[in-house]
C-alpha cells in the first residue's frame, strides 16, 4: 500500500478505510496493551493507537521504546473518535520503527537561550512550524499581488562597494584587498532597473551592523523593496496600502489555523479595511507632546515614539514628510517645505511600530550631489547612482517592508527572532 500524507485521514471519505502513513512521533503513552501515538509529518497531526495484540509483541515493545521526534510508519484503519484531535484515529495494523531517536534534548521549561542554542531542533516546535509555513503563505501572497500590479521582480547584488546610506551600520569586508558591504538595501540597484521596465521590485536579505539589542532588530533579514515610476508620495501610499490589505486578507483566507495557534484570529486582518490614517511628522510631535515626550522639531522618531503613537491604533497608519536632516540623501525635498522630504513610515498597529519606510527619490543632479556631499560619503563611489539623473530620469518613488516586523504585527510575537528559523542578532551567529 502506498504511503499517504496524514490529511489524507481527515478526508470525508476517509472514514474506515485503510491508509500508510508515516512521520515523527510529538507524544506517546502506553496504558496496558495499548500504546497512543500522536503522529505528524508536513500536512498534520493524526492520533494512533496500536495494540499489542494486533501488531505483535516485537513491534509493539519497539515502539513503546520510540522516543519524542522518532520516526515510524503505520498501516491502519480511520475511525471517527471524539476524544481524539479532530475527531479521527488511526487504528494500527502494523507499526515499524524507522528511527527510534534519543531522548529529545528540548521541553518548555528551559532558557530562551538554551532553546536559541538548539535552534536546529526547536524549529521542530509547533510554534515555529506554523510561523515558517506562514512566512512561506505570506511571501506567496506578497509577489501575487506584485505580479498582478505589473512589477517585475529582479535579483540585484548582496554584495556592494557601496554603503548605501551612508556606511555607519553597514558590515564591511575585504573584497579582494578593495573595501566591501553586505547589502543594506537593494533601492540603489532598483533605481537602475528602474529605467527599462518601471515597476521593479526584489526580495532578498539585507544585513545591518546594529548594535541593538531590542524585540523589533535583527542584523539579518528578508528585505522586499519595491520600486515605482511616476509615482508621487500619495501614489505610494495608496499602493503600499492596498498590498497590505490585500496580503493580510489572503492570510486570513489561507492560513487562519496558523494565525490561531500564533495568537492572531484570522478576522481581525480579514476586517482590516481602508483608509489607513494618515500623520504628518509635525502632528506627531503634538501627539508626543500631549503624551511627555520631549521631543522638537529635527527628534527622530524611535522605537518609544512610535509604540506610544501606535498603541491604541488597530490599523497600520501612515506616517509622513519628516525633517529633511533626519533621513537618507536620496530623499525628494518637499516642494511645498525645504525643510521636509516626501517620505513615509508605515507603522503597525498595538504598538509594533515601523515595518515600512518609503519616499519619493531625489531626481535633480545638483541637489543630488549637494546631499551626498553634505552626507559626508565620497561623492565619486556614487557616481554611477548620479548617472541615473543624467540620462532619463522620471519622477519616482520606493519603499522596503522588513518582513519579519511585518509577521511579528501579524502573530503579535514578543520578539521578532520568533518570526525566523534562524534568527541573527548582535549575541547569535549560530546554528
Amino acid at each position: 500500500m502506498s504511503v499517504v500524507p496524514i490529511s489524507r485521514s481527515y478526508a470525508p471519505d476517509a472514514l474506515e478505510t485503510r491508509v500508510h502513513v508515516r512521520g515523527w512521533v510529538l507524544r506517546s503513552r502506553s496504558s496496558g496493551g495499548i500504546l497512543f501515538l500522536l503522529l505528524r509529518d508536513r500536512t498534520g497531526a493524526l492520533q494512533v493507537t496500536a495494540k499489542r495484540d494486533v501488531v505483535g509483541e516485537e513491534a509493539f515493545r519497539a515502539a513503546e521504546h520510540v522516543q519524542v521526534e522518532g520516526v515510524v510508519e503505520v498501516e491502519g484503519t480511520v475511525y471517527a473518535d471524539h476524544r481524539a484531535s479532530r475527531g479521527r484515529e488511526l487504528r494500527a495494523e502494523s507499526i515499524r520503527v524507522l528511527a527510534a531517536g534519543e531522548p529529545f534534548p528540548l521541553w518548555s521549561e528551559q532558557t530562551e537561550e538554551f532553546r536559541l542554542d538548539h535552534r536546529h531542533l526547536t524549529v521542530r516546535t509547533q510554534e515555529l512550524v506554523a510561523m515558517v509555513r506562514l512566512k512561506a503563505t505570506l511571501l506567496r501572497a506578497l509577489r501575487e499581488f506584485l505580479d498582478r500590479e505589473e512589477v517585475l521582480e529582479t535579483t540585484p547584488p548582496i554584495l556592494s562597494g557601496n554603503a548605501a546610506e551612508g556606511g555607519t551600520e553597514a558590515f564591511t569586508l575585504d573584497y579582494f584587498g578593495r573595501p566591501g558591504y553586505l547589502g543594506q538595501t537593494a533601492q540603489l540597484y532598483l533605481e537602475a532597473l528602474l529605467a527599462p521596465h518601471e515597476r521593479v521590485y526584489s526580495l532578498t536579505t539585507s544585513f545591518r551592523a546594529e548594535k541593538s539589542r531590542t524585540p523589533r532588530h535583527l542584523t539579518e533579514y528578508l528585505h522586499l523593496e519595491v520600486e515605482l515610476a511616476w509615482c508621487d508620495l500619495d501614489g505610494l501610499m495608496e499602493f503600499i496600502e492596498r498590498m497590505l490589505l490585500d496580503v493580510l486578507h489572503e492570510l486570513a483566507r489561507r492560513s487562519p489555523e496558523e494565525l490561531r495557534q500564533l495568537g492572531r484570529e484570522p478576522a481581525e486582518l480579514a476586517e482590516l479595511a481602508g483608509p489607513f490614517p494618515r500623520l504628518g511628522y509635525a502632528d506627531s510631535l503634538e501627539r508626543l507632546k500631549a503624551k511627555q515626550f520631549d521631543v522638537h522639531w529635527g527628534t527622530d522618531i524611535g522605537t518609544a515614539e512610535e509604540r506610544a503613537l501606535t498603541l491604541e491604533e488597530r490599523a497600520p497608519i501612515f506616517l509622513t514628510r519628516f525633517p529633511k536632516e533626519i533621513k537618507a540623501f536620496y530623499m525628494l525635498e518637499t516642494p511645498t517645505d525645504p525643510r521636509t522630504v516626501e517620505a513615509v513610515d508605515v507603522l503597525a498597529p498595538e504598538g509594533y511600530g515601523e515595518i515600512i519606510g518609503g519616499s519619493c527619490r531625489e531626481t535633480d543632479l545638483e541637489r543630488l550631489t549637494h546631499r551626498l556631499t553634505a552626507s559626508g560619503v565620497n561623492v565619486e563611489e556614487y557616481a554611477w547612482y548620479l548617472d541615473l539623473r543624467r540620462y532619463g530620469s522620471v519622477p519616482h518613488a520606493g519603499f522596503g517592508l522588513g518582513v519579519e516586523r511585518l509577521l511579528r504585527w501579524i502573530t503579535r510575537s514578543e520578539h521578532i527572532r520568533d518570526t525566523t528559523p534562524f534568527p541573527r542578532t548582535p549575541a547569535r551567529l549560530t546554528p
